[in-house]
């Protein structure tokens, strides 16, 4: 079995880290300039990176159990993670949004 560096472990998590930080904001790069787009599409967005992100997750951890010598456990494991923050996001973002419809209903005209 193969010894794991830590030092070169502890900057992999950082580096994933920083590119699931840039993945996660469904925001940033949606207005830029004169352009923009309107809520369903940013959310359709957000909801399509989420999705992608969970099929990732399942195939990484299919060609792991399968015994794919190209995927290791710490890939499996991070794109689960990356896949989980971001349907618990994307979660409380219709929580939110469920919360605000509630309360402009409940508003008297």
């Amino acid at each position: 079995m193969k010894e794991i560096d830590m030092n070169t472990l502890l900057a992999q998590l950082r580096a994933n880290s920083a590119a699931a930080q840039s993945q996660l904001n469904p925001i940033e790069g949606a207005v830029t300039g004169s352009e923009s787009q309107d809520f369903s599409k940013l959310l359709q967005n957000s909801i399509d990176k989420v999705n992608s992100l969970q099929k990732q997750s399942s195939s990484l951890g299919t060609a792991f159990e399968l015994g794919d010598s190209n995927v290791s456990l710490a890939e499996v494991m991070l794109a689960r993670q990356k896949a989980g923050v971001a349907f618990q996001s994307v979660l409380q973002v219709r929580n939110k949004l469920i919360s605000a419809y509630k309360d402009v209903m409940s508003m008297s005209v």
